[in-house]
This record gives structure tokens, C-alpha cells and sequence, in this order.
């Protein structure tokens, strides 16, 4: 398949689907950031059909390829984003949850084990990313704003 086809096959792909993301808001920058990347390398990881085609500059140079479609980054206090990870659940999303007891861990296989042994009521989130059809993210993220 041609460059041009594979981009336009994912663009037709991702029509009508939103990726967002909600960080909480009383967290640190450097925790929002940390939160925001983490969450969404779950949704690239597993919808390779969200990914454009690799970047090149004026020099030819490659660099790596990156979502084709906006990221939006919402943010929330812990009762709505409570909420919203209820709502993305009723609505079968596919969702990264990011529990502030990440920020404690240095590696994914600490990190699926703190989320483990936490039950889905439990979950102290620090934030998430949703994805899926576009009707269904924004009712589950229904009175978020987005970060600023």
C-alpha cells in the first residue's frame, strides 16, 4: 500500500472517533504531562489505525509518526473524573487509567501491578484517556472543560 493510501485509509478510519484525555486538575505540571503521555501511548498501542505516517523535514530527515487526529486534554476534579471513567465504562470506551500511585512506580510491570490490586471503585485517579466513537467520548466527558 502506497504512503498516500495508508494515510488516507487511517484518516477514513479515525472519522468519527475522538481521543481525550482527563488529567486532574490539582496536580503538579510535570504530573499532568506525565499523566497526559502514559494515558495515551495505551490508545496508539492498541488503535495503530490513529497513527499517520512518519514526518520528514526539508533535510529528508524522518521523524517518528504521530496520531492523525487531535488529542484533546480535558481537566477535571477528582469527583468528575470519577465520573467520567463511570460514564467510559457504561459506554465500553476503550480507556488508560493513570491511579496517582503511578507516580510512585518506575516500570510497567510495577505499574500494572499497583493497578491490580486496586478495585474499579477504588481507583484514586490522577487521570485517564478514552477512545472511541465520538458520541460516545463526549457524553462520558459530558461538562469537562478543556485544560488551559
Amino acid at each position: 500500500m502506497s504512503e498516500n493510501a495508508s494515510a488516507e485509509t487511517a484518516a477514513r478510519t479515525a472519522v468519527g472517533t475522538k481521543i481525550a484525555v482527563v488529567v486532574r486538575e490539582d496536580l503538579a505540571t510535570w504530573q499532568k504531562l506525565n499523566v497526559t503521555a502514559f494515558a495515551v501511548s495505551g490508545i496508539a498501542a492498541t488503535a495503530p489505525h490513529t497513527i499517520g505516517e512518519p514526518y520528514f523535514d526539508a533535510s529528508d530527515v524522518r521523524y517518528l509518526p504521530m496520531f492523525g487526529q487531535p488529542v484533546l486534554v480535558f481537566a477535571a476534579s477528582a469527583a468528575q473524573l470519577r465520573k467520567a471513567h463511570r460514564r467510559a465504562l457504561e459506554r465500553e470506551l476503550s480507556i488508560a487509567v493513570y491511579p496517582e500511585e503511578l507516580f510512585g512506580t518506575f516500570n510497567d510491570e510495577d505499574n500494572r501491578a499497583v493497578v491490580r490490586k486496586i478495585a474499579t471503585e477504588d481507583l484514586s485517579l490522577a487521570g485517564l484517556s478514552v477512545y472511541g466513537p465520538r458520541a460516545h467520548v463526549d457524553a462520558a466527558l459530558k461538562g469537562l472543560s478543556l485544560h488551559r
